[in-house]
């Protein structure tokens, strides 16, 4: 993909991604956290669907309500998103040794995404623990009042004094799961959609004009990021519920879980938040691309 070894560039390209990312994608994700939580419970409040759920939480709490938990997901998108994007470039790089003009091959770009999406996932399983225990307070919260946290440094300090260094790491070999399979999905169809439309770019006649670059990313990136839910979903509703779940004896083993959710509520109970989710997983993975592109290229990071 033509890519000059910029070090550290990438990096910075990728905390930028991150922080728009979370500012286009956060409520949704607040929605999606709240029907994983509700609607795979046995007991308790059910919502009708995503659009239930966003109208009850702006009546009770307002625009803030669908922001509740956003300050450990800047702090962690923004870490983990610079990790993600300079770690995959940088290993790409090194696969594909002194050769960066050609077409995107699946084996550099999966395992260069895999090992990745690993290595951020031990940045991401604390702050999305945090994130996710303060999601499910507020509206219709199943959470006693006499155990809700008054903020993020609060949920994690508490986590930490009732479970432990180890409590801010619970489900983190889902998040790990997660991470890897995803990234491999996400970068194997960015890379493939956005070579592919450079491509009919250049043997067309339409003159190449920066507009054109910002279509291909949002396209490219918008559809990465739906591909990226559509096969890991079943592991993030697993993994919403290892992190907030009360019950010190539930399971931890992803499959277990997802097995007992079929049961109860078939593939439909497995796939639960799939309409925010990928209502958020379009325009939050266009402007993290978007943005990512446009920061690169003023970093003077050169792509074909």
């Amino acid at each position: 993909m033509g890519e000059q070894n910029s070090g550290y560039k990438h990096y910075v390209a990728g905390l930028i991604s991150g922080v728009s990312m979370v500012i286009v994608g956060h409520p949704f994700d607040t929605v999606k956290v709240k029907l994983q939580k509700h609607n795979t419970d046995a007991n308790g409040f059910k919502y009708r669907s995503g659009f239930h759920c966003t109208t009850r939480i702006l009546k009770t709490e307002g625009i803030k309500g669908l922001y509740r938990g956003a300050t450990p997901s800047f702090v962690g998108m923004a870490f983990e998103s610079s990790l993600l994007f300079g770690i995959y470039s940088q290993t790409k790089q090194a696969l594909q040794g002194g050769d960066h003009n050609r077409k995107p091959e699946s084996h550099i770009i999966i395992p260069s995404a895999a090992f990745a999406g690993s290595i951020i996932s031990f940045i991401l399983c604390p702050s999305e623990l945090v994130k996710c225990r303060m999601q499910i307070q507020g509206t219709d919260s199943l959470v006693p009042t006499s155990r809700k946290y008054s903020g993020p440094l609060n949920c994690a300090i508490q986590t930490v004094k009732t479970e432990g260094v180890s409590g801010l790491f619970r489900g983190g070999v889902t998040t790990l799961m997660r991470e890897a399979i995803g990234n491999a999905v996400f970068f194997s169809t960015y890379e493939y959609l956005r070579h592919s439309m450079h491509l009919r770019l250049k043997d067309s006649l339409i003159d190449h004009t920066n507009l054109m670059d910002v279509g291909i990313g949002i396209i490219s990136g918008g559809l990465s990021g739906i591909a990226f839910w559509s096969a890991v979903l079943p592991l993030d509703v697993a993994k919403t519920i290892i992190q907030t779940t009360p019950d010190k004896n539930l399971t931890k083993n992803p499959f277990v879980l997802l097995r007992s959710i079929y049961r109860r509520s078939g593939v439909r109970g497995c796939y639960t938040g799939l309409g925010p989710t990928v209502s958020r997983a379009f325009p939050a993975n266009a402007a993290a691309i978007v943005t990512f592109e446009a920061a690169s290229k003023l970093l003077g990071i050169t792509r074909d």
